[in-house]
């Protein structure tokens, strides 16, 4: 078997993830490149194109000049862009690329990508980021799935990078991350649920410490800043990943009554956020000013 060349590193995606991982693996590599629509999108152009050279990071024009220059290729895209990058990338790409795919999708939609890009002579690895990439940068934990997934944890240990192969079988690591995914931002929308109704009648003064007697170990007004602060950040990238997740309760044959309701309450947030509800609400706010600002919100 061929070894693997990452020398020639491609991002899709410049947005969070995508930075960040542009600038760590940047040391580990000859060159690295991103491509991303707002690259070409005149609203957002030239401030992506500054911030892009000004960490050395070379931005390119289209999918097939990103695939033409690159060896190695991440996909961080939101998740309803899963297949469809892979797919346009499987057009482009050159045979031997190695293609990780950073997504929060359903084993089926990964299994969907990997023939694409297998079938074009690539070799697809999935990934499920177990947590979110801020702080741990690229020594976030992930889990690798795919024939090539072994030597590629080993490639990218040696880079510092946290990465794990679970199986050569394309699905384990997603689903991993999914059935994860239903119970963490199945947290994050019932605080903000409690806390916001809570709240609104006068109790979370009582709530609270029982919540805090149940499950001593979290500290629930700590955590419950932060659920607040990250749903309001990211949402529209949340409701994404829950829709997938519902696909993966689906794949699996039950009905995904509570994934779809989490995806549901994800996007409500998200749609309160971008109506600038929370604009005013300072880094490190407290969660009862993101609940006081749902409240002030209410329709009359």
């Amino acid at each position: 078997m061929q070894s693997l060349n990452l020398q020639r590193i491609g991002l899709v995606g410049y947005g969070e993830v995508g930075k960040i991982f542009s600038a760590g693996l940047k040391p580990h590599a000859e060159s690295v490149a991103a491509w991303d629509l707002k690259f070409v999108h005149a609203d957002a152009r030239e401030a992506q194109r500054l911030h892009a050279h000004e960490a050395g990071i070379m931005a390119c024009d289209s999918m097939a000049a990103l695939c033409g220059g690159s060896d190695f290729i991440l996909s961080a895209v939101t998740a309803s862009n899963t297949l469809v990058v892979a797919q346009e990338a499987s057009r482009h790409i050159r045979p031997g690329t190695v293609f990780l795919d950073l997504n929060s999708a359903s084993p089926g939609t990964k299994q969907q990508a990997a023939a694409a890009i297998d079938g074009a002579g690539g070799h697809y690895v999935e990934a499920g980021v177990m947590t979110s990439v801020p702080p741990y940068g690229i020594g976030v934990p992930m889990l690798l799935g795919g024939a090539r997934a072994a030597e590629l944890a080993q490639a990218l240990q040696a880079w510092g990078l946290d990465a794990k192969a679970v199986s050569d079988q394309l699905g384990v690591a997603s689903a991993i991350k999914m059935c994860r995914s239903v119970m963490i931002k199945g947290l994050e929308a019932l605080v903000i649920e409690s806390y916001a109704t809570a709240r609104a009648y006068g109790v979370e003064d009582h709530v609270l410490p029982t919540l805090q007697e149940t499950f001593p170990s979290i500290d629930w007004s700590q955590q419950g800043a932060y659920f607040f602060s990250r749903v309001v950040q990211h949402g529209k990238r949340r409701a994404e990943e829950m829709r997938e997740a519902a696909n993966t309760v689906r794949e699996a044959g039950f009905d995904p009554f509570m994934a779809t309701a989490i995806a549901d309450k994800q996007q409500w947030v998200a749609d309160r956020a971008a109506e600038g509800v929370f604009t005013d609400v300072g880094k490190g706010e407290s969660w009862q000013a993101y609940a006081d600002r749902l409240l002030a919100s209410r329709p009359r």
